[in-house]
Order: structure tokens, then C-alpha cells, then sequence
């Protein structure tokens, strides 16, 4: 019997990518813990990766291939073979394609996995067929958009370069849950004597655990208290005037034009942040030696995401942090530069542009809200749109449609995968070949399978390549097995891959890619200069405007759960009781005034739908705000719905993104009125 400890990268939608030892007994995974290699995960796991093994081998994998019997949604299926179940698709998409065309098809993925194959594995196949193409921009690209339209491609700060600060901002960001490898570097600093301020709507653990402020604002209102914190920084003489001269285009307009609207007072009346603290945070900012930001995403997902981005992009260059070993932010590093990812996405086989639909109106697009023709097929990859999309009421109904042919590859039966009718097994990342780069660090890892697939389930790669065949596609693409794709990925490494331990890198040890001296100062802009003006936006100069709110009297937050990564890890009982019913929390005088009380079951309802939640009464709810805790599974619901019924399909202002917190509900107990 073969005992032994493989290395592994956790796949999830996490900025840290953590390094993983798998102990493998007899081809099973019998424990998971973290790689105490790994140069930034240290061997730390969060508690939803600790017991990975539990779900690698759940009792509710799905093991077969599975063709639907019942109604959409009501989970009633047979089990097929993988060649019939290949067969009624191939069967399926030839007569849409004949009759609608190829645009017909949508495929639906997401983060299910972050690999670079399996990720990416269905470009190839939708390309050749002339299918849909998905805009993927459920998370963060108002982050991104903010970012590159002041810095550009410049690097964002490592991580850990954060230890040598003495003030760290986390703003928007619930660390001890979505990023908790960046609380080492955070601990050091603090020892040294760096103080950390949280900037947050509601009071999270990690504002109670780690900060030393915490700063309440209002939804939606953090790039006024970013304007009104440069207002104080320029009236209390506190700017780096040689760095705003040599590096930086566009402040003295923004100085001119926009500052003095942010006054202290103007900002508590926008951000609900009181005055005198608006100026000793810029106070504290702009005495500080080395400041570094880390920003969450919540705060860019609302219709000023883009915007925000812009204008918290800005702060470090008034004090010249980006010069400061220590100092800088970090939002999402992009290392996409690093890869010739078109050896898997394979563009060159679009024979001519097709239609681009939103990921974030998908319900729409499914409800006859494209242009001609309309979505007939479906293809559902590491991603469950039914929990985790915007408008579920919307999205359910297009799922439900008897005439929409809906293929779901999942490794359990999700909330989409009940509306299928074809599900096939998946499987999870111990079983298939990949390689994994972050968001959060710069690290890369190559890993093989430690465990041969379980039951019938197949990989992303391999499924499509059986779907190609079916399809008659016989590009030699599709005869290569995953790790052949990624030899060819790393087969001619650019210059900045070319400079890691190449060896390491191809024995799936865990690598960093160098970075160069000085490099928070190569500003990789048109103008080789910090733009605070940019000419090629609309405004050309950042300042602040209004979310979109809504007519709700609360605003509703969705906090990320210790438990839970957007609807992963639901399928794990254990994980599902210790985050507990699916909660609301509200502050205590906003439930007073209600009339409402804690335990007892109440509706938040606005425009979009209504959800049942069980109330928390605590004060880590501001006034005027609720507090929803992760994403269920309807399974697990009070109700019919979860959290999504209540957000919207609307975009951000620039980048296309979600506006999933620019949400506003009104509450009241269940059984009134």
C-alpha cells in the first residue's frame, strides 16, 4: 500500500493560492495539510481547505453521468454512460446549430478553479463552434479598470512587503476570511510598532481581531473618503511635493478642481465618517513612513466601482508611497503576462467575432433579453450562476426553460445542476493536471494528479476533448492530454518566467517570480507617469458620484463566511452547520424600532424578490444596514431563495462588473402584513 504526501495547490477563488501536501494512501486522500515550502502560504490553511479530503471523497459526489427524467429543478435523473450522455449533446448542439446557429450556445463558467488549463479548458471547443462568448466579469474588473487607469500595466506591491509598513489600511476587506496569509505580514509589522486601520461598512472579525481603528462608512461612499482624506493632506502640508512633480500628471487640477468640494464636513455628510476622524486618518497617512493599502473587492462592486478604484489608486502617489519599501497598495496583481495562455484558449480559431453576453446578465440572457438568436444551449463549467449570479429570480426562470439544453459538469448537485439535463461528474483538483498562479503573490506551482480520478468523473480538459471528437473537430488540440498543454505552455517561457528555478518549477515545487528593483516605481502608463489625469477616460479627472442604492431603507452587505467561498464548499455539512441558518444582521436599534426580534424569521424583499433570513440582533451592523453572511445553497434556505434574488443585473461604470452590493432591501418579520 502506497503511503505518501503530494504536493497540491488549493484551486478555489482566493488571492493566495495555498500550498498543499495531500497525503495519498492507496490512491485515497486521507489528509491535507498545508506546505510549510510554500515561500508565501507558509503551511497556513483556512478552516474550509483543513479537511479537503472530506470533500474529494463526499458520499455526494456525483460518479455518473446523469440524464434528466423529471421537471427542471426537481433533481430527478437516470444514470447514463459518458458515450451516451456525449451523444445526446453532440445530438443536441448539431440540430441548434442547424436551426439557430452557433451563437445559440452559451458556455457558463467561472472560478470554480482557477488553473490555467482547466480554467480555460472550453475556449477552444466554443470557438471552433461558432458559439456565444461569455464576458467574465463577475468579480472584480471595476477593480482592475480603476487601477489601470491611473497606474496602467505598473505592478501592484508584494504582499508581504507589507511587514516593513508602519500603517497599514485594509480597506474593504475581510481578511481573516478571503485573505488570511496576509495577516503574517500584518502581525509583523504590528510588532515592530505599525498600527493597522480597518475601513470597512460593518465591523468584521478580522476589524475586531487585527485593527487598531476601525472606520465605518456608508455603502458605496469610499472614493469620498479617499478625496476627503487628500483635501487634508494638501491642507495640512503633508503632499510629497517632489514626487507629485517628477512622477505623478494631473494633481494640480485635481488639487484645482475637485479637493476643495471634500472638506471634512462634506465628506462625514456623504460617508457618515465623522469629521475629526476624517482628518486624523489623513493625518495618520500622511505621517506615516511607509503606508500601505490592501484592498478588498466589495467596495468596486457598485455602479462607481471603477471610479473608487481610480481614486484610492491615487492616495499613495500624494505621499510618494509608491517610493517607499513598506508602502504602495495591493489590490489584484496580474501575472497573465506571464503565460501564452492562447495555447489553450486558442482565438485563432473564431472565424469571425461572435456575441459577447454578460456573466453578469445572464438572467436576462436567458430570458430573451439578446439579440436574435436566442440562447437554446447551455454549458455550465466550475461555476453554480443559480446561487451565485445577480437577480436568481431572473436566472431561475431561463433555467427553467423546457426548450434551453442545459449541460452541467459539476462535482456535486449544485443549484444549477438540478435544472440540467445532462449532468456529468467532475473532477476536483487531486484527480487532474494543472499549474496555478495568483492574484494575491507571486507565485506559480505546477502540479499532477495525486489520485486517479474518482468513479466515472473526468476533467474539464479531458470532456471537452470527448465533446471535440463528437463534434468531428480533429485539430490535434484535442488529442492532447493536460499535461502535454501545459508542457507547451512553459515550453518557451518570456523573459520574466525564463528568471524562476526552472527545475523546481517542473518538479511542482512551489516558485516566486523575481521582481525587479524598484519595480513599485516602473509605472507602466502612456505617459510613464502616475495619471491622475487620464485624457483617455470619462471624467478625465476622478471624483466621486453616488451609488445607485435604490428606494430600500437598508443597505445589504454580503459578508464573506470563515465557512463558505461564494456558494463552494456547500456541499459539506460539517462546514454548512458551523456557519449556522442562514442569517441577517441588523443593529439593535434599527430591529428596536422594527419591532423585530433576535432568532425569529424575517423577509428582506425589494423590487427583485423577497429572501427569508434569521435575524441577528448585534451592533457589528451599522444603523441603516444589513449584514447577510456568505452565499447558500437554496437546499439550506429558510425560504424559497437566497441572497441573489435581491441583487441586481446593472453594471458598474466602467469595467462591466457586478454591482452585487449596491443593494438595498426593506425588512420585515415573515409572517406580517
Amino acid at each position: 500500500m502506497s503511503n505518501e504526501w503530494k504536493k497540491s495547490v488549493c484551486p478555489y477563488d482566493c488571492p493566495d493560492a495555498c500550498g498543499l501536501l495531500l497525503k495519498v494512501e492507496d490512491k485515497t486522500v486521507t489528509a491535507v495539510k498545508g506546505d510549510p515550502a510554500h515561500p508565501y502560504t507558509r503551511g497556513l490553511l483556512c478552516p474550509k481547505m483543513a479537511h479537503y479530503e472530506r470533500s474529494i471523497h463526499s458520499p455526494q459526489r456525483l460518479k455518473q453521468p446523469l440524464v434528466r427524467t423529471g421537471k427542471k429543478g426537481a433533481g430527478e435523473f437516470r444514470e447514463a454512460s459518458w458515450q451516451e450522455a456525449i451523444g445526446i449533446i453532440g445530438q443536441r448542439w448539431r440540430k441548434i446549430i442547424a436551426e439557430y446557429g452557433g451563437e445559440a450556445i452559451l458556455p457558463v463558467s467561472y472560478a470554480g478553479t482557477m488553473g490555467l488549463v482547466q480554467r480555460n479548458a472550453g475556449h477552444a471547443l466554443f470557438h471552433k463552434l461558432g458559439a456565444s462568448r461569455l464576458e467574465r466579469t463577475l468579480c472584480s474588473s471595476a477593480k482592475g479598470y480603476g487601477w489601470e487607469a491611473v497606474m496602467g500595466g505598473t505592478l501592484q506591491a508584494e504582499p508581504d512587503e507589507a511587514a516593513a509598513s508602519d500603517l497599514i489600511l485594509i480597506w474593504g476587506a475581510h481578511t481573516l476570511a478571503t485573505n488570511i496569509h496576509f495577516l503574517h505580514p500584518v502581525r509583523q509589522a504590528k510588532s515592530k510598532g505599525a498600527k493597522v486601520w480597518v475601513i470597512e461598512t460593518h465591523i468584521t472579525e478580522t476589524a475586531r481581531l487585527i485593527a487598531d481603528r476601525t472606520v465605518l462608512v456608508r455603502p458605496g461612499t469610499d472614493g469620498a473618503l479617499a478625496l476627503g482624506i487628500m483635501h487634508e493632506l494638501q491642507r495640512l502640508g503633508m503632499l510629497d511635493g517632489d514626487f507629485l512633480d517628477r512622477w505623478v500628471s494631473g494633481f494640480d487640477r485635481l488639487a484645482a478642481d475637485v479637493l476643495p468640494r471634500y472638506s471634512p464636513a462634506k465628506v462625514a455628510a456623504i460617508t457618515g465618517v465623522s469629521a475629526t476622524v476624517v482628518t486624523e486618518l489623513a493625518e495618520a497617512y500622511g505621517k506615516a513612513a511607509a503606508p500601505f493599502i490592501r484592498q478588498g473587492s466589495g467596495l468596486y462592486r457598485y455602479g462607481n466601482g471603477a471610479m473608487t478604484a481610480r481614486l484610492i489608486s491615487c492616495l499613495p502617489a500624494l505621499v510618494g508611497a509608491y517610493a517607499k519599501p513598506g508602502g504602495g497598495t495591493l489590490g489584484d496583481l496580474s501575472t497573465s503576462s506571464v503565460f501564452n495562455t492562447s495555447v489553450i484558449t486558442r482565438e485563432d480559431f473564431i472565424d469571425k467575432p461572435t456575441r459577447i453576453v454578460s456573466i453578469n446578465r445572464l438572467g436576462e440572457a436567458l430570458t430573451g433579453g439578446v439579440s436574435e438568436p436566442p440562447i437554446m444551449g447551455l454549458y455550465v463549467y466550475h461555476s453554480n450562476p443559480a446561487s451565485v449570479y445577480p437577480d436568481q429570480n431572473s436566472v431561475l426562470r431561463g433555467l427553467s426553460r423546457e426548450d434551453l439544453f442545459t449541460v452541467v459538469h459539476e462535482r456535486f448537485m449544485t443549484d444549477t445542476a438540478l435544472y440540467a439535463d445532462i449532468v456529468l461528474p467532475a473532477t476536483t483538483s487531486a484527480e487532474h493536471d494543472d499549474a496555478y498562479r495568483s492574484y494575491g503573490h507571486y507565485g506559480l506551482q505546477r502540479v499532477t494528479a495525486c489520485i486517479p480520478p474518482l468513479a466515472a468523473a473526468k476533467s474539464n480538459w479531458e470532456t471537452f476533448c470527448l465533446l471535440a471528437g463528437e463534434m468531428g473537430f480533429d485539430e490535434p488540440i484535442f488529442r492532447q492530454s493536460a499535461a502535454e498543454l501545459l508542457d507547451q505552455l512553459f515550453e518557451k517561457p518570456g523573459s520574466w518566467l525564463a528568471q524562476v528555478d526552472w527545475q523546481k518549477l517542473q518538479a511542482g515545487e512551489p516558485v516566486t517570480l523575481p521582481l525587479p528593483e524598484n519595480y513599485k516605481m516602473q509605472f507602466r502608463t502612456a505617459s510613464g507617469r502616475i495619471e491622475i489625469v487620464n485624457p483617455r477616460e470619462t471624467p478625465e479627472l476622478p471624483d466621486w458620484f453616488p451609488p445607485y442604492g435604490g428606494s430600500g431603507e437598508f443597505y445589504l452587505m454580503t459578508a464573506p463566511s470563515l465557512y463558505s467561498l461564494n456558494s463552494s464548499f456547500n456541499e459539506s455539512t460539517e462546514l454548512v452547520a458551523k456557519k449556522g441558518p442562514m442569517s441577517l444582521t441588523m443593529n439593535p436599534l434599527d430591529a428596536e424600532r422594527l419591532s423585530l426580534m433576535d432568532g425569529q424569521r424575517v423577509l428582506a424583499y425589494n423590487e427583485l424578490g423577497e429572501v427569508t433570513f434569521v435575524l441577528k440582533i448585534a451592533d457589528s451592523a451599522p444603523g441603516g444596514v444589513v449584514v447577510a453572511d456568505g452565499v447558500s445553497w437554496l437546499r439550506d434556505a429558510p425560504g424559497r431563495r437566497t441572497i441573489n434574488a435581491l441583487t441586481s443585473q446593472r453594471l458598474t461604470d466602467r469595467g462591466k462588473g457586478s454591482t452585487f452590493y449596491d443593494t438595498k432591501v426593506d425588512v420585515r418579520a415573515e409572517n406580517c402584513c
